[in-house]
């Protein structure tokens, strides 16, 4: 049995399924509101009742960024001159006869979906609560309906390419959000500067 080392703990593990999973519903019904689609508003209980299960799913999601921001925040900011290869030959992704650059626990792909995914998320979040709590000023619900929509729809192209690049582009990949777990052998070949770090190699 291959040797496994550890890359998720329970924690992030957890913590990933809860922003995904509001996330995922979150758009769900949001595209209910966007399109009026009367067949989800319906397994909602109806649009009012779905109004209430949005917000409040709102706030479940904004509580499990923040707590995202602690596993992952600081790691999404330091860039190396990898990391600046790594962008240049696409991540090995567009050819297998490229050489791809050591990388560290995380490839700046990655760094940079999550970054977008925090800017997205308190922006969606902040127009949220606008929308929620502030009906009765003009100005702000038409700001907010306008920044909540941009960023929707940065969710609506960014997503589909994390889910697909964890899964099927990546494969073993998924399993660490399962687990949080990944072979050792996969580890010293993916992220070897990373496995030097912790003294694995």
């Amino acid at each position: 049995m291959a040797e496994m080392i550890r890359k998720s703990s329970v924690a992030e593990v957890i913590n990933h399924w809860i922003l995904a999973g509001s996330c995922m519903l979150l758009m769900l019904s949001g595209f209910a509101f966007l399109f009026h689609l009367e067949p989800v508003g319906s397994v909602f209980g109806g649009f009012e009742s779905m109004k209430n299960v949005h917000n409040w799913l709102g706030v479940v999601f904004c509580i499990s960024l923040l707590i995202s921001m602690v596993h992952y925040l600081k790691d999404a900011f330091e860039y190396d001159a990898d990391d600046v290869q790594w962008f240049k030959v696409a991540g090995g992704y567009l050819s297998h006869k490229v050489k791809v650059p050591p990388m560290g626990k995380y490839n700046p792909g990655q760094k940079l979906y999550y970054l977008a995914i925090v800017g997205a998320g308190i922006a969606i979040a902040l127009s949220g609560f606008g929308i929620w709590l502030m009906k009765d000023n003009s100005t702000v619900m038409l700001l907010s309906h306008l920044v909540h929509n941009i960023a929707f729809l940065i969710f609506v192209l960014a997503v589909p390419v994390h889910i697909y690049l964890g899964t099927l582009a990546n494969p073993g990949t998924f399993q660490i959000m399962v687990n949080g777990m990944m072979p050792l052998a996969d580890a010293r070949k993916k992220h070897p500067k990373w496995i030097k770090a912790i003294g694995r190699m």
